[in-house]
């Protein structure tokens, strides 16, 4: 459930009258990135829209080639120009333009284009990511094209045993599992976690699917 100082602000972005909201969902690996976006498009109905980040993930195949395969998920393994990109083309729609998105299907860990239509009567816009408050180039963009970022919070232990039980359900061993977490997700999380203050609402979530 959203509580309600978190309806509050949406309401609030909803009475400014713009013709359309971008909405930042921000936190830390396995925080419930997408359990409050789902959240909140339940709540919005047809007017809303989610278009994740991890759509930009780079292939596994460039992964590959550049060596950061063991790395999956750090800053540099997305096309973070191509999300700016989409995110100047989702700040001003187009009447009678429909604008398509890549999503991310753990599954098969892959981006799968064109996968998410944003028309242009959409209202919110919501993006959930965790290098939205990001300061280095080219990152630093991202924060200047959402009207607000909303950082997700999450106690340590549970966002890590959320982690754990996502990795194990999409096919990692729980000792491989317990690796990447510590080799990857975790200095992640603690570069990411640096970015907090930067956001302008911290929300907690229910549990559920995480991200």
């Amino acid at each position: 459930m959203i509580d309600n100082q978190t309806l509050a602000r949406l309401d609030g972005l909803l009475a400014t009258g713009k013709p359309r909201i971008l909405l930042g969902i921000v936190g830390s690996p396995g925080a419930g990135k997408s359990t409050l976006s789902a959240q909140l498009l339940a709540h919005l109905g047809d007017i809303a829209v989610n278009v994740p980040m991890d759509g930009y993930h780079l292939a596994n195949a460039e992964l590959g080639r550049l060596g950061r395969a063991g790395r999956k998920g750090a800053p540099d393994t997305f096309d973070a120009y191509g999300y700016l990109a989409l995110l100047r083309r989702l700040r001003e729609p187009v009447s009678g333009e429909t604008i398509y998105a890549p999503a991310f299907h753990r599954e098969i860990e892959e981006p799968i284009a064109g996968e998410i239509a944003v028309p242009a009567d959409v209202r919110v816009v919501i993006t959930e990511g965790n290098y939205l408050l990001f300061d280095d180039t080219p990152w630093r963009g991202v924060r200047d094209l959402l009207d607000e970022t909303w950082w997700v919070e999450v106690d340590d232990a549970q966002r890590k045993a959320q982690l754990l039980e996502r990795h194990m359900r999409y096919g990692r061993s729980r000792q491989d599992a317990l690796d990447w977490i510590e080799h990857t997700d975790e200095p992640n999380a603690r570069r990411i976690q640096a970015t907090a203050h930067r956001a302008d609402l911290r929300v907690r979530v229910s549990l559920g699917e995480t991200a």
